[in-house]
């Protein structure tokens, strides 16, 4: 199956109880990976399989009135290729360039 978004309207979100109600609703569904709030009083699921209409229902009996706005495929980024071509690097020594030896002092090359 592929994955899917829905977007579901639920009025009478006035308050955090209901906002925190519906979030454990949507969240305790089988198949559901996330859920988010879109402006006041819609929220969008993703997930695979999950089941549109039973969403809406239980959101009817939680929270209250429930509207299905879309339900869809969910368009998957796919990553482009970028070809990366190995740098020349040049190691050029110079003369003026501080080591450390054994005691962490640094020893110091001067021409």
């Amino acid at each position: 199956m592929a994955k899917q978004k829905i977007v579901v309207k639920v009025t009478l979100m006035n308050n955090d109880k209901r906002f925190r109600k519906a979030l454990k609703i949507v969240v305790g569904l089988c198949g559901v990976e996330s859920a988010s709030f879109v402006g006041s009083d819609q929220i969008a699921v993703t997930g695979e399989g999950i089941d549109s209409v039973r969403l809406a229902t239980l959101l009817r009996k939680g929270v209250g009135y429930t509207e299905l706005v879309s339900v869809g495929d969910v368009e998957e980024k796919k990553p482009e290729d970028k070809e990366t071509k190995p740098t020349e690097v040049t190691w050029q020594i110079n003369p003026y360039e501080y080591h450390y030896n054994w005691y962490g002092m640094p020893r110091y090359y001067g021409y």
